[in-house]
């Protein structure tokens, strides 16, 4: 650790914070898993330290799946952080609210074609939103934070991620998620193909039934 240099906060997490440092000169991230105060010690750092090895983990499989993720330099288990790759570049949350529409469904394309390489390997992200998307300088786009990611080959995980994102897009780019959600599911269906993308879809589509279900009998 001694080749870091003083870090700087990023962001606060519910689960994590993230912090700007320098490793061998490079810029990079520190993500530090919190202690939780309410578990018994023991038992918060078992789970901490499996959380952050097998994101670590998930994030080299999701490269070798052909998913660009930020490069891992060091896991410290014992302490439950990872020292990662800083990604020079935009959020895709805010880069597409500023471009034409074209461009918007060039990029929505790409994302979907990400998240069917993802799949098609059995990996699920956990919590697909635009803010953990980056397009860096060259336009790559990077997906970020795996910390609720798993490998699972169930239809139903790959609905929940797709439902996920459906409803990030619905409440961050409410005025054209419709446009942006039909060509994630073009790019996915690139990768998937169409019987499988329909068999993800109509899962989606049976959580959101079952979420209005549970808010009518709540009201």
């Amino acid at each position: 650790m001694d080749k870091l240099e003083q870090p700087v906060l990023l962001k606060k997490g519910a689960e994590a914070n993230l912090y700007l440092t320098s490793w061998h000169g490079k810029k990079a991230v520190i993500k530090s898993r919190k202690q939780k105060k309410y578990r018994p010690e023991a038992l918060d750092m078992q789970i901490r330290s499996y959380r952050t090895a097998h994101e670590a983990q998930l994030l080299h499989q999701a490269k070798i799946s052909g998913v660009k993720t930020p490069l891992v330099y060091m896991v410290n288990v014992a302490e439950a952080s990872i020292i990662m790759e800083y990604i020079q570049g935009v959020q895709v949350k805010q880069y597409i609210n500023t471009v034409s529409k074209g461009e918007r469904e060039r990029i929505c394309l790409k994302i979907g074609q990400l998240i069917g390489k993802l799949h098609r390997e059995n990996l699920i992200h956990g919590d697909l939103t635009t803010s953990n998307m980056i397009l860096d300088e060259q336009g790559t786009n990077f997906l970020v934070d795996f910390g609720l990611g798993e490998k699972n080959v169930e239809l139903e995980a790959k609905g929940v991620d797709l439902h996920l994102l459906k409803r990030a897009l619905q409440s961050t780019h409410f005025t054209f998620w419709e446009e942006c959600f039909k060509a994630i599911l073009s790019g996915y269906s690139s990768i998937l193909g169409d019987k499988f993308t329909e068999k993800v879809y109509e899962k989606t589509r049976e959580i959101e039934r079952r979420g209005r279900y549970v808010e009518e009998r709540r009201q």
